[in-house]
């Protein structure tokens, strides 16, 4: 299973292409627009959430509330469009390209990398593909994902643990539904109503200062089976893959798996997981510090795994940089922004997380039909549980 993203940030649409599918898995398109409805919410978010109302259209591969097995298409419309048609227009507009030509590159984006590497005159080149705005495509896929996680009983939540230097206490042992429950109902995604009062002031108060400010978020993974992903080769290793797809959104700069780089600091005695046994649940875990794997591969355990957020670098009390034509130094120019997106991205870091569960489970269990894939797992399950 893989899929593809199109589109720039004010073009006319973003586009998704899943491949690989199984066929009869129920399609809801009432679930797909609430995960991106969740994207789009966060204490620190700006306007251009004010003007999207994001949902999908489907365009192919589904029929009658079910996939049919061939590659599923689907749009996201971007409303903003309505004022950017002329500065987006595909076809050759020498003038209007001329008058709209950005040559002041940001620090902390990817306007002079993308404008070297792909020799762009005009930054808007990069910048329009490079933004945020296509992190609602992989939502879409990521709860597109989830669906047939939930089929197989595996379930995913996320949530807000830092946000500036306000750190929120891990709430341990809360039913996964209510902890899901209970993160929706906070502004920033907290589970601590101390720390979430707080991070609220933080993000006013970097916002205050024309400012911006990053954090930490954590995923969690309910109901994974032994085995997923594998030992034999590097690039099959599913944390790995996890790691890489947690650092591929925008702004995201580390990730850690259970304690993390806590590790560093303890004994190994401190750290590994005692192996325990029982007739109900076959072999399992006394703890969970490695955070659902060993050797790139589930323990069956939950996943837990973080990543950090950079501050977004579009500030409203710029830093220098330099135009690539005039080579004169000025202050960084500024496109419409977000104080702080770490509750958005909270929402998009489960998405992708989704999206690498679910093609580890069809990867391991290959099926044209979504019954021979639940059937599968669940024979599976049965056979760890024996082992």
């Amino acid at each position: 299973m893989r899929y593809l993203t199109a589109g720039e940030s004010h073009g006319p649409q973003l586009t998704l292409i899943i491949d690989g599918v199984p066929s009869q898995v129920p399609f809801s398109k009432e679930q797909i627009d609430h995960q991106l409805h969740r994207r789009q919410k966060g204490h620190g978010r700006g306007r251009r959430m004010q003007i999207e109302r994001d949902e999908i259209q489907i365009m192919s591969g589904v029929r009658f509330g079910k996939t049919t097995g061939a590659p599923i298409a689907l749009v996201i419309e971007n409303k903003d469009y309505t004022h950017w048609q002329k500065v987006m227009n595909p076809f050759p507009m020498q003038e209007e390209a001329d008058k709209r030509k950005l040559t002041r590159p940001r620090p902390g984006h990817a306007d002079l990398n993308g404008a070297i590497k792909y020799d762009h005159r005009d930054l808007r080149d990069v910048l329009e593909r490079s933004s945020a705005r296509e992190t609602a495509a992989r939502v879409a896929a990521g709860a597109f994902a989830r669906q047939i996680l939930a089929l197989c009983g595996i379930e995913i939540a996320g949530h807000v643990l830092q946000i500036g230097g306000v750190k929120a206490k891990r709430i341990l042992d809360v039913p996964l539904s209510e902890f899901v429950t209970q993160a929706e109902e906070s502004p920033v995604r907290c589970l601590d109503p101390e720390a979430e009062q707080a991070m609220m002031k933080e993000i006013d108060d970097a916002k205050a200062e024309g400012d911006s400010i990053g954090g930490i978020v954590e995923v969690i993974v309910e109901g994974m089976p032994i085995g997923l992903g594998s030992h034999t080769q590097w690039d099959r290793k599913l944390d790995a893959k996890i790691a890489q797809a947690i650092v591929s959104i925008n702004a995201f700069k580390g990730v850690e798996f259970g304690i993390g780089f806590e590790a560093a600091n303890l004994r190994g005695s401190q750290v590994h997981d005692e192996i325990i046994w029982s007739k109900e649940r076959g072999f399992t875990r006394a703890t969970n510090r490695l955070g659902g794997f060993e050797g790139g591969m589930t323990t069956g355990e939950e996943i837990i795994v973080r990543g950090v957020m950079k501050p977004i670098p579009t500030l409203y009390k710029p830093l220098m940089s330099v135009d690539i034509d005039t080579k004169e130094e000025f202050a960084a120019s500024i496109e419409r922004s977000d104080s702080c997106a770490v509750p958005a991205a909270s929402v998009v870091a489960e998405a992708v997380v989704a999206w690498e569960v679910a093609q580890a489970l069809l990867e391991k269990f290959p099926a044209d039909t979504v019954e021979e894939l639940v059937a599968q797992v669940q024979r599976y399950r049965e056979h760890t549980r024996n082992f």
